[in-house]
C-alpha cells in the first residue's frame, strides 16, 4: 500500500510517501520550496526585470485560492510598483475572501473569460497550494512511480471564510472548537475530500485544484496534523499526558493532550510571541487558567479550556514537547539565567522532525479511511513491516 503525504506550510513542502511494504525510515521524502514562496520567487524575478529594463509586463494571476504570507507581499509589492496586475475571481481570494479589498489594493479582478483573452505578453502565473503532477513528475525522475496509490493526504492551514466584519482569529477559534466538541481527537481536523465544510475554503481550494487524481483525497489543518506526528516520537508515545506545541513559521500552536483526547489548545502568531510569553501561556495551558482573551487580545487566535485539571510538570525528564521550523526559540536560553524555564523535549519521530506533519496526515488518513488503517497503524506503531530495504522489494 502506498500513500503520498504532503504537509503544506510557509516555508516549505514537506513530501513523505509512505509505502507499506518498508520500514517507515526507508521511505522516500523530499523537503521543497512552498508553493507560497515559489510564486512570491517568481514575482520578484519579475520586479527584478522590470527595474532593470523598465518594463511594465503585466501579471496575470489565475487558479485557485493559496497560502498567503509571501506570495501576497510579493503581488501586494508588484502593484505598487505600478506594474498591472490582474487576478480571477477564485486566485484574488488568496489576498482577501472579500474581492473589493483587493481591487482596494490596485488590482484589477478579471473573469475567466477576460484572463483566456488576453495577451501573450503577460507574465502569467498559476496559484495553487497542491501540485500533484509536478510533485509526480519528481518522483518519477528518480523512477519512483505515482500511478499506484491508495491515497494522497494534503495539509495545508485554513483560517476559514469568516463572513464580512467577522474576525478571521475568532472564525478560526470558533471552528476548532466545534471539531473539538463533535470529535475529540486531532484526526477530528482531517476530511476526505467530498466532505469538506463549506467555510474550510482553502481545504476546498486543495481538492479543486487536485484535478482528476488515482485515489482518494484526504486534506487536514496544518497544526494538528504536525502534533498528531510527534506523538510517534517514541519517548512521547509513552506519555499519557502531555504538551505538544508546534512553532510554526506563521503560527504556535500548542495542544494539551490526555488519556480523554484535548484537555486545552492555544494558537497565536509567531511573531508576535518571544520565548518568555511563549512559556507563560504554556504554564496557563497547563495549570487551566488560559482563558480566550489572553491570546486574542494579544493578535492571536485564541484559546480553549476543556479541563479544570491541573497538569504538572516536573514530572518527567521534560515539561513541553516542541516541534516544527521555528522550534529552535526554545533552545535561545541560557540556563543560568532561566533556571525556571520550561524543559523541552524536541521530538523526532521516524528521527524527522521536517515531515512530522506528514506522519500526523498518515495516521488521520487511517481515522478518515478506516480499509486502509490496519498497515497504516502497523507502521507507525513499529511492530510490523517486512523490514525490507527499497532495494529489497525489486524483484
Amino acid at each position: 500500500m502506498k500513500i503520498l503525504t504532503v504537509d503544506i506550510g510557509t516555508g516549505t513542502q514537506d513530501i513523505f510517501l509512505y509505502d507499506s511494504r518498508l520500514d517507515i525510515e526507508n521511505g522516500f521524502k523530499l523537503v521543497l520550496p512552498s508553493p507560497t514562496m515559489m510564486i512570491h520567487r517568481r514575482i520578484r524575478q519579475v520586479l527584478s526585470h522590470a527595474g532593470t529594463t523598465q518594463s511594465r509586463t503585466p501579471i496575470l494571476l489565475t487558479g485557485h485560492q493559496m497560502g498567503g504570507g509571501p506570495s501576497a507581499w510579493a503581488i501586494e509589492e508588484a502593484a505598487r510598483a505600478g506594474i498591472p496586475v490582474y487576478m480571477t475571481p477564485s486566485a484574488a481570494t488568496t489576498l482577501n475572501d472579500e474581492l473589493n479589498k483587493v481591487e482596494a489594493l490596485g488590482i484589477r479582478i478579471i473573469s475567466e473569460d477576460e484572463a483566456n483573452g488576453l495577451s501573450a505578453t503577460v507574465h502569467h502565473l498559476e496559484l495553487r497550494d497542491f501540485d500533484f503532477p509536478t510533485i509526480s513528475k519528481t518522483f518519477e525522475d528518480y523512477s519512483v512511480s505515482l500511478n499506484d496509490l491508495d491515497a494522497i493526504a494534503v495539509a495545508v492551514f485554513d483560517h476559514g471564510n469568516a463572513p464580512a466584519g467577522v474576525s478571521d482569529r475568532q472564525f478560526r477559534f470558533d471552528y476548532l472548537d466545534e471539531r473539538i466538541r463533535a470529535n475529540n481527537s486531532l484526526s477530528a481536523f482531517a476530511y476526505l475530500s467530498t466532505h469538506i465544510p463549506k467555510i474550510m475554503t482553502r481545504l476546498q481550494s486543495v481538492a479543486d485544484s487536485a484535478g482528476k487524481l488515482p485515489c482518494p483525497l484526504v486534506v487536514m489543518d496544518t497544526a494538528p496534523a504536525a502534533v498528531l506526528g510527534a506523538t510517534y516520537d517514541p519517548i512521547v508515545a509513552t506519555r499519557n499526558q502531555k504538551i505538544i506545541c508546534n512553532v510554526g513559521n506563521f503560527h504556535t500552536l500548542a495542544f494539551r493532550l490526555g488519556e480523554k483526547g484535548i484537555e486545552g489548545v492555544f494558537e497565536h502568531h509567531t511573531g508576535e510571541i518571544d520565548l518568555s510569553k511563549l512559556e507563560s501561556l504554556l504554564r496557563a495551558l497547563a495549570d487551566s487558567t488560559l482563558k480566550h482573551e489572553d491570546v486574542f487580545n494579544d493578535m492571536g487566535h485564541g484559546a480553549l479550556m476543556y479541563s479544570q485539571e491541573e497538569f504538572e510538570f516536573g514530572k518527567d525528564n521534560f515539561d513541553v514537547v516542541v516541534t516544527g521550523p521555528r522550534r529552535s526559540m526554545f533552545s535561545r536560553k541560557l540556563s543560568v539565567e532561566n533556571r525556571k524555564s520550561l524543559r523541552p523535549y524536541f521530538a523526532t519521530p521516524f528521527g524527522d522532525m521536517m515531515i512530522a506533519g506528514c506522519f500526523g496526515l498518515l495516521a488521520a488518513t487511517a481515522e478518515v479511511l478506516p480499509d486502509l488503517a490496519k498497515p497504516i497503524y502497523t507502521s507507525l506503531q513499529g511492530a510490523g513491516g517486512l523490514g525490507n530495504a527499497p532495494w529489497e522489494l525489486e524483484s
